[in-house]
């Protein structure tokens, strides 16, 4: 953390910078994605699906927007870059602003089909053959044995309990809140910094620990070490971060002891819904991938199509395992990760990170994730997948 002694120096010389970074962190807080992303409809769309035989394509509805993007757009061009001296500097605020940019054009085209897709093509891109060839070796292993672990008997209520006491290990506060619009079993919310749960549903012990180490140990960790850089864009996200945060945070699944075989198909069986969507595959079309050709049980069929076709086409979640595979590489080189937890980086951030200590404009982290120092994992079915990724 920075004083504010320092922080009175820096504003003399960055005074133009930090107007500039205030600004853009009030615009920000108006387009967290996920917030408008998951349809509203979920359960009732499901039951309609299942109920055609699996032929009916979901009419999905979506939150209405809370602001207005074209003058969104106008306000963050109206930013004064030039008045950043430094050209390292000027030329990062401006591909954040290309980002955020990018992210509002997402959001003001969802549900709008192909047009959705496209946009979301920009942001978060499509697997690549390698993706698509990691994923399909993945899903050439056989199942691991059910355990209790994996038995889903907690309550969300139970669950809030667990992620509770679970966050003791940290000295930030966790604010966790209950919702019936997200995709996932629970998410964090960057602008609120909370912890949401979906609520009427059941988690199973493995699960509590997986989201444990996900959501908190690096989705929260991030979170609060970007409240604590003196740039607010530390918090708000740098430009295609996405990748390198949920590799961090699958990586933390491995380090804490809960990551699974199970949960490396998932990840397997999102990269290929996400591949089906330049194929031009139907909502039906992916479920039947995943459902009538892998076999995966309709439940899980339907969530990783949901997750996919939300919007009109979501590739984010194909990012998941590439991002896992760069992150496990750099752990096996022995690199430290601490830098990519300042707040939402990328790893092609570090030099730049690296640059904005010099200046003072970037701290050392505060928090660092618990399964990072616990490296629990035991699975050596989990190790020769990984180290046999391309």
């Amino acid at each position: 953390m920075i004083e504010s002694a320092q922080i009175g120096e820096l504003d003399k010389e960055y005074g133009h910078l930090f107007e500039i970074d205030a600004n853009l962190d009030r615009l920000v807080r108006r387009i967290e994605l996920l917030s408008y992303i998951n349809p509203l409809n979920i359960e009732k769309e499901k039951q309609r699906f299942f109920s055609s035989k699996y032929t009916a394509e979901p009419n999905f509805k979506y939150p209405k927007l809370k602001f207005d993007p074209y003058k969104l757009h106008r306000l963050f061009y109206s930013q004064r870059l030039e008045r950043i001296k430094d050209e390292k500097i000027r030329q990062l605020y401006q591909e954040v602003i290309y980002h955020y940019s990018n992210m509002i054009q997402c959001i003001e085209t969802i549900g709008k089909g192909r047009k959705f897709y496209y946009n979301s093509l920009r942001v978060y891109g499509t697997p690549m053959e390698r993706d698509v060839q990691n994923a399909r070796y993945i899903l050439h292993f056989e199942d691991e044995p059910a355990s209790l672990d994996m038995e889903k008997v907690y309550t969300a209520e139970e669950a809030r309990d667990y992620f509770e006491d679970y966050a003791k290990h940290y000295d930030f506060p966790l604010n966790i809140k209950f919702s019936t619009h997200i995709a996932a079993e629970a998410m964090v919310s960057n602008s609120s910094q909370s912890l949401l749960i979906k609520k009427h549903i059941k988690f199973s012990k493995n699960q509590l620990l997986t989201l444990a180490n996900h959501e908190i140990g690096i989705h929260l960790v991030t979170t609060f070490n970007g409240q604590l850089q003196p740039l607010k864009i530390f918090s708000n996200g740098l430009p295609k971060n996405v990748e390198t945060q949920e590799g961090l945070a699958v990586f933390s699944e491995y380090m804490g002891g809960a990551l699974t075989l199970k949960r490396l198909k998932e990840l397997a069986y999102r990269v290929l819904a996400a591949d089906s969507l330049i194929k031009g595959y139907s909502f039906a079309d992916t479920f039947d991938l995943i459902h009538g050709q892998y076999k995966l049980n309709r439940d899980e069929a339907f969530s990783i199509t949901l997750r996919a076709h939300r919007g009109g086409g979501f590739t984010k979640d194909r990012l998941y395992l590439s991002g896992l595979r760069k992150i496990y590489k750099r752990y096996q080189n022995e690199e430290s990760l601490d830098m990519l937890l300042s707040g939402k980086v990328a790893l092609a951030d570090e030099e730049m990170i690296r640059y904005l200590r010099t200046k003072g404009l970037a701290a050392p982290i505060a928090h660092k994730s618990l399964s990072f120092q616990q490296k629990l994992n035991t699975n050596p079915t989990l190790d020769f997948i990984l180290n046999n990724l391309k």
